[in-house]
């Protein structure tokens, strides 16, 4: 498909996933308000907190922890895996888990797990059996409303986080923050939109360098979750293999593999995010490799973040690779809302567990 032909996207996005991309500024703006709506829990004496989520659910929570390590005064840990860390016991920890369905079985243990070590508990979620376990523990559900896919409610999984950590006084305000990331995503919309021709739309274009290649995204400090969210696009929208690396650790290993197999390398694309709000050795670090990789023969460039705080360039780097995904699905004529794999998976899961 030409990008160009935007009126046909429609054929192959079936289930909207261009206008879910579109309204995420507002999403965002959305999940903050209703944070400071919703009856807020008892979280005298909390010095540990851990996030239990999956795939989109657990995004929201990376995005957070990246953002605000340099404010928190405590450990903040996303888990994702079942149970929950040894050290997690205790009314001083407060296990917060993150579902999008409320169905989701590795954070259901978690979040069992936390109620039977006597933890402070917050489910987030649109309800399923996490909202039904909240009831049996008598533990608070913070729900919002969203129709889609996990993947397209990140908006939800940080705004809703966000507030809460203002609301207990764990980070200061963020409104002007917020606001700032919501123009930023709205002004770039203007660059990247469907109706934007490719001449003139970097998102399209970097759809087309991607088409066919195998895609390595690299990120540091606070756009680390942004090359896994990048990543996760990639391969849940586009239904295309891809990887995230972080710098400065890429460094310390990766850079070791820039020798073989050679015959691969031309169907590469390594993508550096870079923002000038991250730490100044972080962005060289992003310069320099990017240069050690093209000088192997792989096609390797730096992408730099608008000028803005860091959340408004966390948020316009995360916005940039939805669009780039969409474009790329388009590009392989792939519907982008479907995850058959995924969904077949966890069905053979269940099977296999007799349930």
């Amino acid at each position: 498909m030409h990008l160009d032909a935007f009126e046909r996207f429609s054929e192959i996005d079936k289930s909207g996933m261009l206008a879910e991309i579109d309204g995420l500024p507002a999403q965002l703006r959305a999940a903050w308000d209703l944070a400071f709506s919703l009856p807020m829990p008892d979280l005298a004496g909390v010095d540990r907190v851990v996030i239990a989520g999956m795939g989109g659910s657990a995004i929201g929570a990376d995005l957070l922890a990246a953002y605000a390590r340099d404010t928190l005064s405590f450990p903040l840990v996303v888990w994702r895996d079942y149970d929950l860390p040894a050290w997690a016991r205790g009314s001083n920890t407060l296990v917060i888990a993150s579902s999008h369905s409320g169905n989701t079985e590795e954070t259901l243990s978690a979040f069992t797990a936390g109620h039977e070590r006597g933890c402070r508990l917050l489910a987030v979620t649109r309800g399923g059996r996490l909202a039904q376990l909240a009831d049996e523990y008598g533990a608070p559900t913070w729900k919002f409303v969203h129709n889609g896919q996990p993947r397209a409610a990140v908006g939800y999984s940080f705004g809703i986080l966000l507030g809460l950590f203002v609301r207990a006084g764990w980070l200061p305000d963020q409104a002007a923050a917020l606001e700032e990331a919501v123009a930023a995503m709205r002004s770039q919309q203007t660059k990247v939109a469907a109706q934007v021709p490719t001449a003139e739309n970097p998102a399209k274009q970097w759809a087309l360098r991607m088409e066919g290649k195998w895609v390595a995204v690299f990120g540091s400090g606070f756009l680390e979750p942004v090359a896994r969210r990048w990543k996760g696009q990639i391969s849940e929208i586009a239904k295309a293999w891809a990887q995230f690396e972080f710098l400065p650790e890429a460094d310390h290993n990766t850079l070791a593999g820039l020798h073989n197999p050679k015959p691969l390398f031309e169907n590469a694309v390594m993508v550096f995010l870079r923002a000038d709000k991250d730490h100044p050795r972080h962005q060289l670090r992003a310069v320099l490799t990017a240069e050690a990789f093209t000088s192997a023969g792989l096609n390797a460039s730096v992408v730099d973040a608008p000028a803005g705080g860091a959340l408004a360039q966390q948020w316009a780097m995360l916005h940039l690779g939805d669009y780039i995904s969409f474009y790329l699905a388009m590009l392989y004529e792939t519907d982008p809302t479907p995850v058959t794999s995924i969904e077949g998976f966890k069905a053979a899961l269940k099977a296999a567990s007799g349930e």
